[in-house]
Formats: structure tokens, C-alpha cells, sequence
């Protein structure tokens, strides 16, 4: 790497008139790939060295005993069984942690697509209700425009009653007065007669 970055600092060849020969032009093509290759080579362990940062930020510390003095490449395998292990179920958690995210998001979103409904059931009953009270009104409207067509007919006939009363009271004064004169009448003619009987018997 040093080599490299030794190589990347140093400055690029200089333009070559057209009439210099072929291997001239070759060779600074060669050099320019060579550049562009370490160009890449940089960016590629950059890139590396970032995601082994990364790595080590998200990779669970798992601390680790001190090992003796005889540690073995076998109980080396065997630690590195253990931090497989380890990290397995630790991905085995992680993925049991979503499935229960999951579980949940599923629940509460069944559980708010029940309330929608029964709250555009709740909206339906309300436009039901709405419309019967204004079938009551639209009768309680023609109920009191009958009851006014009553008050009014028992008015007419109130008034009615009291000219037939009153024609009544003046049909009978007038039969009163007519009998009164016919009893006098009744009276004179029978005064007359006496009167004519007396003459004649004399």
C-alpha cells in the first residue's frame, strides 16, 4: 500500500508531441490505466475499511475469558463455534423480535379496519336516524296544518251556533207575539158575538 500511494503521489507523464513513436504513446497509456487502476484500488479500501468499521459498530460484543497460556487451535475452533452460536441466536432473536413486530402491526391493523367499519355502521344508523326525523317533521308539519283546519271548522262552527241561537231566541219571541194576538184577536171576536146574540134576543 505504501508502494502504491508512493506511486499515486508521483505526477503524470507529460504530453508526448504526435511525432514521437508508438511505444511512447503505449506506455502512457499504460500509465494512465495503471493511475486509474490505483484510483480504484484507493475508493475499494475505503470502502472496505468503512464497512469493517461498520461491522465492528453492530457486531454484539461478546466478552471473552483470558485464555491460558496452553490455548489450543482446537479450543480456538471451539470459541469460534460459540461466537457462531452465539451470533446465530442472536439473529435468531432479531428475527423473532420482527416476526412479533409484524404479529403486532397485523393485529392493530385488523383491529382499526374493525373500528372503521363500525364506525361507517354507526355513520349509516345516524343517516337513518336523520331521515326518520325527517319523516316526523315532514308529519308533524301536516299534522299541524290539519290541526289549524279543525281549530278553524270548530271556530266556523262556534259561530254558527251562536246565529242559530240567536235566530232561535227571535224565532220564539216572534211566535210569542204572534200568539198574544191571536188570543186578543180570539178575545174581540168572541165579545162581538156575545155582543150580536144579545141584539138578536132582544
Amino acid at each position: 500500500e505504501p508502494e502504491t500511494l508512493r506511486r499515486s503521489t508521483l505526477p503524470g507523464p507529460k504530453p508526448i508531441p504526435p511525432d514521437q513513436p508508438k511505444w511512447a504513446t503505449k506506455k502512457i497509456a499504460d500509465a494512465k490505466l495503471a493511475k486509474d487502476f490505483q484510483a480504484v484500488l484507493k475508493e475499494f479500501q475505503k470502502a472496505q475499511r468503512l464497512a469493517a468499521e461498520r461491522e465492528t459498530a453492530y457486531t454484539p460484543f461478546v466478552p471473552q475469558a483470558v485464555q491460558p497460556s496452553s490455548y489450543t487451535v482446537s479450543e480456538a475452533g471451539v470459541s469460534s463455534d460459540k461466537s457462531q452460536e452465539q451470533q446465530a441466536l442472536l439473529v435468531e432473536s432479531r428475527r423473532q423480535e420482527v416476526i412479533s413486530l409484524d404479529n403486532e402491526i397485523s393485529f392493530n391493523e385488523a383491529i382499526i379496519e374493525e373500528r372503521e367499519q363500525g364506525i361507517q355502521e354507526i355513520q349509516q344508523q345516524i343517516g337513518e336516524v336523520n331521515e326518520i326525523f325527517k319523516d316526523l317533521a315532514v308529519l308533524v308539519h301536516e299534522q299541524g296544518a290539519m290541526i289549524d283546519d279543525i281549530g278553524t271548522n270548530i271556530e266556523n262552527s262556534h259561530e254558527a251556533t251562536v246565529q242559530a241561537k240567536s235566530q232561535l231566541v227571535q224565532a220564539s219571541k216572534t211566535q210569542r207575539s204572534n200568539s198574544s194576538l191571536a188570543c186578543l184577536l180570539l178575545v174581540i171576536f168572541g165579545i162581538v158575538l156575545l155582543i150580536i146574540i144579545i141584539i138578536v134576543a132582544a
